[in-house]
């Protein structure tokens, strides 16, 4: 993770040490998130081969983001209780229930339950992640590293959804394959050398505080979990609905990744040197074309198929790692808990609502009404972040050279306000 010393002073680089132990956070939310994407996989293709309407996978994803809202205000308190080794660990196994009760029976209403358990546990997992690995990096490299983190989390998806093709689908074997990777995700952390953050004195979630550190951090997560369920949760659905073989459907997932890595670490790069809403705007308005890309090659053949859903979902889940580093560059340490746990939250509520949305679209109008909904969230968003950017006073030459040298080493310790938003660190990186 450290950066060469032509592009970033020797104190903006993680000691050796600190990345190799960044680096197995990194590493155990990859291990967990190869069995997630070959569950996300393999669910909707199950419930079709049992002759079950795609309006059951639907309701099964909104199940999911309904558990990860309750996941963001129990994370909170259970970090303050245990710390976050240990609420990293607690959560794996709760996953390896989930994969267990899917394995056992083809049940719509007992995978519903499961799947929320899911949700519960994997916000979890994400609010550990993120606020320890922000708490110990800087301002100057926060956009690499949790792009890092978020390309990590995204091929291990992809490997995932690959496995799909090679494993048996009418058995329990895909769960137990899910269980095993859950299971060793809790080994890195658990020999983990990064020292943990002290118990956080603010853990509970809180939109009034959150929205007065990062407005656009707060509709960044609103728009990045729409984006997120609608495109990742409903590109499998509506693959399976039009008559795509499941191995296609495999093809399709496992190539989403791809966008990742053609646009999530420069974007994160990109941003460490500029104000981060500048990027935010550019990745919106490429995934909102992507989208209508989408919608007029519906059908097409395969390859073009999988060529626009790389660049759509690779500029949809960049949103997620940009308004995530946009917000933590603002908070204090003491608040790093509590803006992961609402930022999580605004996620979750918007994965449960828009998918609630898509699969009432879906009832009434088919499977490709999700295109829309995605479409519009893309600009909707690009337009709120334009409008703040506008709207925000722009810092002088003297405040950016008092905040210049907070920039290398920890967040501001002042709270910023609701619009200064374009005082950035990374500004005085530029």
């Amino acid at each position: 993770m450290s950066e060469p010393v032509s592009v970033l002073p020797d104190m903006d680089r993680p000691a050796p040490s600190t990345a190799v132990a960044i680096a197995g956070v990194i590493a155990s939310m990859a291990l967990i998130a190869v069995g997630n994407g070959l569950m996300f996989s393999f669910i909707p293709v199950r419930l079709d081969a049992a002759g079950l309407p795609p309006t059951w996978a639907g309701a099964i994803l909104t199940g999911l983001s309904a558990g990860g809202v309750v996941g963001c205000l129990a994370t909170g308190p259970l970090v303050q209780r245990t710390g976050h080794a240990r609420a990293f660990m607690i959560f794996s196994a709760l996953i390896v229930l989930s994969n267990a009760a899917i394995g056992a029976v083809v049940d719509p209403v007992l995978w519903i339950a499961a799947r929320a358990l899911y949700g519960f546990a994997i916000c979890g997992l994400f609010i550990v992640g993120q606020s320890w690995l922000n708490d110990a990096v800087s301002n100057a490299i926060r956009g690499r590293v949790m792009a890092a983190f978020y390309v990590a989390y995204v091929m291990g998806l992809g490997l995932g959804y690959y496995l799909l093709r090679h494993t048996d689908l009418s058995g329990a074997a895909v769960p137990l394959i899910g269980i095993a990777f859950s299971a060793l995700s809790i080994l890195p952390v658990g020999m983990t050398r990064l020292p943990q953050p002290p118990p956080p004195a603010r853990a509970t979630v809180s939109f009034v505080r959150a929205w007065r550190i990062t407005p656009v951090g707060i509709v960044g997560m609103l728009a990045s979990g729409g984006l997120s369920m609608m495109v990742a949760g409903f590109a499998p659905i509506h693959a399976t609905a039009i008559g795509y073989t499941p191995t296609q459907v495999s093809t399709l997932l496992s190539a989403l990744p791809l966008g990742t890595l053609l646009f999530q670490i420069p974007f994160g790069w990109a941003s460490d040197r500029t104000d981060r809403r500048y990027v935010l705007i550019l990745a919106s308005l490429l995934s909102a074309l992507a989208g209508m890309a989408a919608m007029g090659f519906d059908g097409a053949a395969l390859g073009v198929v999988v060529a626009i859903y790389v660049v759509w979902s690779g500029t949809s889940e960049s949103l997620y790692s940009l308004a995530n580093a946009h917000a933590n560059d603002r908070a204090e340490k003491d608040d790093l808990v509590m803006l992961s746990s609402t930022m999580l939250f605004a996620w979750s509520l918007s994965g449960t609502v828009f998918p609630a949305i898509g699969t009432a679209l879906t009832a009434a109008y088919g499977t490709g009404s999700f295109m829309v909904v995605a479409v519009a969230i893309g600009l909707s968003f690009a337009g709120f972040v334009i409008w703040r950017t506008i709207r925000a006073d722009q810092p002088t030459d003297a405040e950016k050279g008092a905040f210049q040298p907070l920039a290398a080493q920890v967040p501001p310790p002042v709270e910023p306000t609701p619009v200064d938003e374009s005082t950035a660190p990374e500004s005085g990186m530029s």
